[in-house]
């Protein structure tokens, strides 16, 4: 085994990135305020209260500029601001998801949506948090179809305001962050309606409490009670009865109503405008992503560290008990997790990079906006279920300590656990993701529905399907890069780990294609045939994502110009890729793709994989320069003993 001796700086510097500025100053604020510490065995109003007080603490902080023009006092980097989410979350999730409501979600609709006596009027308020806001999207009986919802706002030319009504309990708009407690100003989405006609779904500024905190007129607030997670969050439910608000309430960039009702929008389609709108929140996925990993990072650092001190059961001719991370099988629990989490903070970083680069999401070039909100998507979904499985494989790894609310696993695990229904149901994001492969991201994308786009696949002969799906680009290389025979491949070779996971992508997706034209010719039933090959699209979706992932990955090492430091990733990302691989041996063992020995070698490389970076797996959690003062004193006890032994 070949000796690394990679410096701690070196690796945290590469894993911190473009913006580790940011990073090491929110960790300095962290440790210089016992505000921004855990706290446990708080009332939910306690909590509620101490959750806005962290709030305003980072408010006055350079975190919450990075989300605002700085036309506004902000600094304007999106960038910047989501490294800092990131560093934020290791606090406590309920203060992340109060200041991604109140700054992204919030005050990023007022920025996005809204025009120049928008920004005027509310962003420096919503910045420092003098104009408390919640985000009012979701209703009680549309949750992922926010197309359909059904919360009215109904223009009055006489009067030139709007009315905003909720016609029945299905309308109501539910688990709305800021809303039961703290709101006095929600971004409401509803249809617009017009002389008469509507005009789809449109984003309204609707006061909800007066500077006492009082509902207003017409408002009905009420609370969501308590839930599994986030009792710092005051998530709420609204009701409008016949509501007022003046014609500039409406965040009109995407579509403008005039003083007599006419209505107007640079987007003709309504379904084009309407995914237009929405394309532009995209930060809010990329930011759930990133806590997701902060979290999953956290959860490992407090596992890797307690395996490394933790004793049990002596070993044969020792008086002494064997350190947990020395027996295999809890190697084999962290350390594919801990690789697989490496992988995806360099995607999550690549996708951060884009979409600062892209302007926040707002970039003229159509295609490559589809392809950012698609990847944003898919990297979401795939990220948080990691998440809970890491958080939970490292709870049991701290058997009855990390049951203790005081270790903060059940914590993280109570937290993250609404995160693959948050900013997006993961199963639904992926079926987006596979019609944004099956499409190419065209330029007719957003105006498609699913019947439309079932049509579009089985309108083509198969092989023209593949020339216009994202595989396209596969294709070629696949076949320059097929390998001769398994016995002239190395299973650790970068370039075979690239093939299969191509070659998985593109096989699916042709099958799925081939489907989708199979169904169709034999009943016509668009419906029908997207339902029947929903299987096939989200396997499809799902070995997308995680082919772009290894990419992102691979060209991460590409970059590092440290020898130990890149050597030690090389490791790493062998343990992500051969530990997905024994995940998925059966299927690429019924493609062809895995012989039965190659596939007993996967398992046998794993365990010498986990082996050789068993020595490193604490310089590879404290690379992730979570702070000491976020870590539970069971880690913290162990260290002093630890150090009191050598």
């Amino acid at each position: 085994m070949v000796q690394m001796n990679v410096e701690i700086g070196r690796l945290r510097g590469f894993l911190d990135g473009r913006w580790a500025s940011v990073r090491e100053e929110v960790r300095g604020q962290i440790r210089a305020s016992d505000l921004l510490r855990p706290v446990h065995g708080l009332s939910v109003e306690e909590y509620r209260e101490r959750v806005l007080e962290q709030a305003r603490l980072v408010s006055q902080t350079t975190s919450a500029r990075l989300f605002f023009p700085r036309a506004y006092g902000g600094e304007g980097d999106m960038g910047g601001a989501l490294a800092a989410f990131e560093t934020v979350a290791l606090v406590d999730l309920s203060l992340l998801v109060k200041i991604g409501v109140q700054f992204g979600l919030f005050g990023g609709v007022i920025r996005r949506l809204g025009t120049e006596r928008h920004h005027q009027r509310y962003l420096r308020a919503a910045m420092t948090m003098e104009l408390p806001g919640c985000f009012a999207m979701t209703e009680t009986g549309h949750g992922s179809d926010v197309q359909s919802i059904r919360t009215t706002a109904t223009y009055d030319p006489a009067r030139e305001e709007f009315t905003i009504h909720t016609p029945d309990d299905d309308a109501r708009k539910d688990y709305i962050g800021n809303v039961s407690r703290d709101g006095r100003l929600a971004a409401v989405f509803a249809q617009l309606i017009t002389a008469g006609k509507g005009r789809g779904v449109h984003v309204f500024l609707v006061p909800i409490r007066d500077q006492r905190g009082r509902p207003c007129p017409s408002v009905r607030i009420e609370d969501c009670g308590d839930k599994g997670g986030l009792n710092g969050v005051d998530n709420g439910r609204l009701w409008f009865d016949q509501v007022r608000v003046p014609r500039d309430a409406l965040l009109d960039r995407f579509g403008a109503v005039a003083p007599d009702g006419t209505y107007t929008s640079p987007i003709e389609s309504e379904t084009r405008r309407f995914f237009t709108m929405l394309g532009t929140l995209v930060s809010g996925r990329v930011s759930v992503s990133g806590a997701a990993l902060s979290a999953a990072k956290l959860a490992l650092t407090i596992a890797v560290r307690y395996g490394l001190t933790r004793r049990q059961f002596h070993a044969p001719g020792t008086q002494q008990d064997v350190i947990l991370l020395d027996y295999l099988q809890h190697q084999r629990r962290l350390l594919p997790a801990l690789a697989t989490t490496y992988a995806f903070h360099f995607a999550q970083q690549a996708l951060v990079t884009s979409l600062h680069d892209a302007g926040d999401g707002d970039s003229p070039d159509e295609s490559q906006q589809r392809q950012l909100e698609t990847l944003a998507a898919g990297l979401k979904s795939l990220s948080t279920w990691h998440t809970t499985q890491t958080i939970q494989t490292c709870r049991e790894a701290c058997g009855g300590a990390g049951y203790l609310s005081e270790n903060r696993l059940t914590e993280l695990k109570a937290d993250t656990d609404v995160f693959a229904t948050f900013e997006g149901d993961n199963t639904v994001l992926l079926q987006l993701v596979a019609k944004g492969l099956l499409t190419n991201f065209r330029d007719e994308f957003e105006s498609m529905d699913t019947v439309a786009m079932v049509r579009y696949v089985a309108d083509q002969v198969v092989g023209a399907v593949l020339e216009r799906t994202a595989v396209r680009g596969l294709a070629q290389w696949i076949a320059d890069a097929v390998p001769r025979s398994e016995e002239d491949t190395n299973l650790l070779d970068r370039e075979y780990h690239t093939y299969l996971f191509a070659w998985r992508e593109k096989h699916v997706l042709e099958a799925a294609a081939r489907r989708l034209r199979k169904l169709m010719a034999a009943d016509g039933d668009a419906f029908a045939a997207f339902n029947a090959v929903q299987d096939h699209l989200l396997l499809a979706a799902r070995a997308h994502v995680e082919r772009v992932v290894l990419e992102y990955f691979i060209a991460a090492i590409d970059r590092c110009d440290d020898p130990e430091t890149r050597a030690l990733l090389e490791k790493v990302c062998d343990l992500h890729v051969l530990a997905s691989l024994e995940r998925d041996r059966g299927w690429f063992l019924e493609h062809g793709q895995l012989s039965a020995a190659r596939a007993k070698a996967v398992i046998t490389n794993v365990n010498r994989l986990c082996r050789e970076l068993r020595p490193h797996a604490r310089l590879l959690v404290d690379a992730f320069a979570i702070p000491e003062e976020l870590l539970p004193q069971l880690v913290r006890e162990t260290e002093v003993a630890r150090s009191a032994a050598r």
